[in-house]
């Protein structure tokens, strides 16, 4: 090993002292240092010696592929050495050590992957966990594990967090343990004084053209060179074509991101020649994790990506929003990092206060599957293991619900050996799964493609509703490379293209070679696979097709495809990527439906949904009333959640379930279904009349009351019954008798007659229907009544409706001596006039009833 590098400038050194105090006891610290103060290369080189390392191994973890390439060649280049030798560094795609690495730089993953391998950390004395404060998951987890293989296996291993801007209350509780606090050395490193510009933007102005014109004024009114923060590579790609056409010939504009070339990213990095300027367009990876030389300017766009779950296609993704006040001041201080600077804020200052101060952990905003599989492969659930914010309960339960139907655990969140491969893979468990899995069926090489397209971008370009949804013509782009498309983006392609090979070589497939030879023998099977291969990531997406471009999801929610698309025709669908509707091109949803616009999918045919489906399709047997036979029907079905792959349809069989459908009916019909007759309707009347004069004694027969206990009631009579005609013929009138019983029914008949008997002995039939119990009546069989009719004893008069010879409408009473004590002088006259051969007394409580056949004749 070279010697270690002299003492620099950097303001990191004057701490290094005090870091190695903490590593010797307690054995573990916390360090705060701003940007630019040397930390993540100069503390690493620094410890090499120490005594408790013995030669051992540091790993510094750093969450980004691009800073930790950088961060090692930094490191190499103050020791005089490539990299791979004392310094060396270790990505998902690529490894540069060997047996002289004394520190190794990883990625979050990188970290988890070999604690999974060995807990004990062989040959490792120090892990440093670097830039901790941007909260990634992967940090969150490699720490906890860290921790917790620290007090069961290694209580020698020292551990050093640090970062730009960091709760060290918290850190150093959470790292310290269960005894003090960890030691905290902060640095006070080195910044001039950066002026804040705010300049929002013009709402009619696009997002580009706004950041592209705040960089032509700085670079006209200001020194030094230009860094800009933007949301991510598109971004980057669009306002770099803005300024290539309208900067000076001696400014150079460099993009800096992980999705760029290797030479772009240390043209970015490397300090501008005399005599030039640059404009680096960064992403957030320049807040803290890298040094850009020479900068004196930021044009802050005020946006990031950060990662969120994404419901649409079921994996985490990166969404663009506003970044928090924490990041723009991060931002804003890579001006003042050698001499006094700018920055330019795109947003206004009265905006920047309702932002949020710090970004959310994403331990709390994304998908936790592959979180939650690395705790089953380590063996313990969350609550046994230390972290600074515990994953949402809810967000882990739902995890554990996916994990189990991918078979990475058993009920019990126990990792099975299918889980434990798919861990390996350094994809979501999802697209692992479907890798696995489809290797075993000889479609590795397809699964590889797709797991590499919706893992990092799509190849087509364009208006999303503008773009068909099928898979297959995008892995046909990836896995053809003489394919072509108009909407094909080659950047992409290639960054998938690569993605593919490295998840093939990692399950020993040739994906180049595969795609070869497929391509020289004209076999598609590939692409025809695609539907067969994606549901093994998505089989909870699989979608059936409803006509006119509608779709239903397994799990019951509608989704749709515009018209036109090419997998409008198919009968099944698995479904890798939709969004609820909002607008836009196609067709719409129809009316009251919740859909979602299917994004990307594959077409299959009902075999391949009931192998992707496997033990989860039931047959089910449904009784439903037929409304166009207005009779129940028993359906017998084999479906898989919502979706019905096979029906038929029969009469109904007598069981339990049968009673329970025909009552139901009945109680949705409200007993309409029920042959009523007008004797049952005059019982029940009569019954809730009785109740009323007489109280709660007396049953209560009303249709309410009727509903609420058909299963006392009606039930029994319906043993056996298995459709509408058996409903109809209940004697309802037999059922309400039996109900009010022997006693009650005798002493209806006494208190509650059926009709009453007037002067002219004609039985006048007593109508319960109303509010109070009435009848109609001719007014001549009444004459010679002298009181008027009750019931209930004598309690309750009945209300006499008096009708003329023609049965038309005289008088209504419930007082007939007052009626003809008072009024009936006036209605004797007019009734005298028109029925003149009938008898009209002065006195009619004194004069005799008449009663004639037949219906009086019309007086004319």
């Amino acid at each position: 090993m070279a010697p270690l590098p002299r003492l620099t400038d950097l303001p990191v050194e004057a701490c290094i002292v005090e870091v190695r105090a903490a590593l010797v006891e307690p054995g573990h610290g916390v360090l705060q240092a701003p940007p630019g103060a040397g930390k993540t290369t100069i503390v690493p080189l620094r410890l090499l010696d120490e005594a408790w390392l013995a030669g051992g191994r540091i790993v510094v973890l750093e969450p980004r592929r691009l800073a930790t390439r950088a961060a090692a060649r930094r490191m190499a280049d103050l020791l005089g050495e490539d990299v791979g030798d004392t310094v060396g560094y270790v990505t998902r795609d690529e490894r540069r050590v060997s047996r002289r690495t004394r520190i190794e730089v990883v990625t979050e993953g990188i970290l988890t992957r070999r604690l999974q391998h060995d807990a004990s950390l062989a040959g490792v004395g120090l892990v440093v966990f670097d830039e901790i404060h941007e909260r990634n998951l992967q940090s969150d987890l490699a720490l906890a594990l860290t921790l917790d293989a620290r007090a069961i296996l290694r209580p020698d291993l020292r551990i050093l967090a640090m970062s730009a801007t960091l709760d060290t209350t918290r850190v150093a509780a959470l790292i310290g343990g269960d005894g003090s606090p960890a030691p905290v050395i902060a640095s006070e490193g080195r910044a001039h004084p950066v002026e804040i510009r705010w300049r929002p933007s013009d709402p009619r102005d696009r997002p580009a053209e706004a950041v592209a014109s705040a960089v032509l004024q700085a670079l006209r009114a200001d020194a030094g060179d230009v860094l800009v923060f933007l949301a991510g590579a598109a971004d980057i790609r669009r306002v770099g074509s803005l300024l290539v056409g309208s900067v000076t010939p001696d400014v150079d504009v460099r993009p800096l991101s992980g999705s760029f070339s290797r030479s772009d990213q240390d043209a970015a990095l490397d300090a501008s020649p005399s005599g030039r300027r640059r404009v680096v367009l960064a992403t957030d990876i320049a807040e803290t994790s890298l040094t850009v030389e020479g900068v004196r300017v930021v044009v802050d766009s005020g946006q990031v990506r950060s990662p969120r779950f994404d419901a649409r296609g079921g994996l985490t993704r990166l969404h663009t929003g506003a970044n928090s006040r924490a990041s723009a001041e991060q931002r804003s201080g890579r001006a003042g990092r050698t001499a006094p600077g700018v920055a330019y804020r795109l947003w206004s200052e009265a905006e920047h206060g309702r932002r949020p101060a710090f970004a959310p952990p994403e331990i709390a905003t994304v998908d936790l599957a592959g979180f939650a599989l690395e705790l089953a492969v380590w063996g313990t659930g969350a609550d046994d293991l230390a972290f600074l914010d515990p994953p949402p309960p809810g967000a882990l339960d739902e995890a554990h619900l996916l994990l189990v139907e991918l078979g990475a655990i058993d009920s019990e969140h126990r990792v099975t050996a299918a889980g434990r491969t798919m861990a390996a893979l350094p994809v979501h468990p999802r697209l692992a799964h479907m890798i696995t899995e489809a290797t075993h069926r000889g479609l590795g090489s397809t699964a590889c493609a797709l797991a590499a397209l919706l893992e990092e971008r799509d190849v087509l370009r364009g208006r999303p509703d503008e773009l068909p949804a099928d898979v297959a013509e995008r892995v046909r782009l990836i896995t053809r490379p003489d394919a072509t498309h108009p909407s094909a983006d080659r950047s992409a392609l290639q960054l998938v293209r690569r993605r593919a090979e490295e998840l093939g070589r990692r399950t020993k497939i040739d994906v180049r070679a595969d795609a070869q030879a497929d391509a020289q023998a004209g076999r598609t099977d590939d692409l025809t696979a695609c539907g067969s291969v994606l549901a093994l990531a998505y089989p909870d997406r699989l979608a059936q097709a409803r006509g006119n471009g509608q779709f239903r999801l397994r799990h019951g929610s509608g989704a749709w495809l515009p018209s036109g698309d090419a997998l409008i025709g198919e009968a099944f669908l698995v479904v890798a990527e939709l969004d609820s509707y909002g607008g836009g091109a196609g067709r719409n949803p129809r009316q009251g439906e919740a859909a979602h616009r299917v994004r990307l999918a594959a077409g299959l045919d009902q075999s391949d949904v009931e192998l992707a489906a496997g033990d989860s399709i039931e047959q089910v047997s449904r009784l439903a009333w037929d409304p166009a036979r207005d009779d129940l029907r028993r359906r017998v079905e084999r479906r898989l959640g919502a979706l019905v792959l096979a029906s038929s349809e029969g009469p109904a069989e007598p069981g339990e379930a049968t009673l329970a459908a025909l009552l139901d009916r009945v109680r949705v019909t409200e007993l309409d279904v029920l042959r009523w007759t007008d004797a049952g309707r005059a019982l029940q009347a009569r019954v809730g009349f009785a109740r009323r004069a007489f109280g709660d004694d007396w049953p209560d027969l009303s249709d309410a009351a009727l509903l609420q206990s058909l299963d006392d009631w009606l039930a029994p009579r319906l043993t056996g019954a298995t459709r509408r005609a058996d409903l109809e013929q209940v004697d309802l009138t037999r059922a309400l008798r039996d109900r009010l019983g022997h006693h009650h029914l005798a002493e209806l008949d006494r208190v509650v007659p059926t009709t009453v008997t007037v002067a002219s002995g004609r039985h006048v039939p007593i109508d319960y229907t109303g509010d109070d119990p009435a009848m109609s009546v001719r007014v001549q069989d009444l004459f010679g009544t002298t009181t008027h009719p009750t019931i209930a004893d004598g309690r309750v008069a009945v209300v006499v409706h008096l009708l003329s010879p023609a049965g038309r409408p005289v008088q209504v009473t419930a007082d007939l001596p007052g009626f003809w004590a008072g009024s009936w002088n006036e209605v004797r006259k007019d009734m005298a006039g028109r029925y003149p051969k009938h008898a009209w007394p002065l006195d009619p409580a004194a004069a005799a009833p008449t009663r004639r056949r037949g219906a009086p004749r019309r007086h004319r």
